[in-house]
């Protein structure tokens, strides 16, 4: 029968306990030392929290974008057309590639820019007489609307046009307005008949405002 010595048996059982200890301590720090610090949860929470505020913020800019995108066209195509000139027609108060904008409106005045439709294009002439108007032109293309010849500053040229066919004194029909162009040599308008005098049903609206070029930005008169 094997002896045992009571000393080294407790010196063995000792170390083990120790051993034991020390994996139990080593387990207990590592577990504390994968728990975030409070600082780091501090970050974390920020970051998550800055993620959503910019997601949001993002939102509202796209969403606002779309609102302002959709009310610039709906005024555009309700109230302010937006429009581009083409051709000389309005030469000199209007240059091709002139953009204007124009409003709609029921009251039409003499001496008004107006955009009109015809033939599936929109023209822009100057209201030269309203309903039941007497309108004459000489041979040196003088206007004369009820006896009284119209002062023309924003003419460069005077003429009764190539392209009139209709008989003087011309008396404009009622609920409908006698436009010329301001290049009136060239302009087919009122003069002719295959254009006519204009309705309110075809008016586009009143010319108010030339957006481009920006060196000659302003008001259209």
């Amino acid at each position: 029968m094997k002896e045992t010595d009571p000393f080294i048996d407790n010196r063995t059982e000792e170390s083990t306990r120790t051993a034991a200890q020390r994996d139990h301590r080593a387990g207990a720090e590592k577990i504390f030392q994968d728990i975030p610090a409070q600082e780091q949860l501090r970050q974390e929470y920020v970051q998550a929290h800055t993620g959503r505020k910019r997601g949001r913020f993002l939102y509202r800019i796209i969403l606002t974008s779309i609102t302002v995108a959709a009310a610039a066209i709906l005024i555009a195509t309700l109230f302010l057309p937006i429009l581009r000139i083409y051709g000389t027609s309005m030469s000199p108060t209007l240059q091709e590639g002139d953009v204007i904008i124009a409003m709609k409106t029921r009251r039409v005045h003499q001496g008004e820019l107006m955009a009109f439709y015809f033939n599936n294009k929109i023209l822009v002439k100057r209201v030269i007489a309203e309903p039941g108007d007497k309108v004459d032109i000489d041979d040196a293309g003088n206007v004369i609307v009820n006896g009284r010849a119209l002062d023309e500053s924003y003419l460069i040229s005077r003429s009764k046009g190539n392209t009139t066919d209709i008989t003087y004194p011309y008396q404009v029909p009622i609920g409908r307005y006698f436009l010329m162009g301001d290049q009136r040599e060239t302009s087919e308008d009122s003069r002719n008949s295959q254009i006519g005098c204009i309705g309110q049903d075809r008016m586009v609206g009143r010319i108010l405002l030339r957006v481009w070029p920006l060196r000659r930005f302003g008001l259209v008169k």
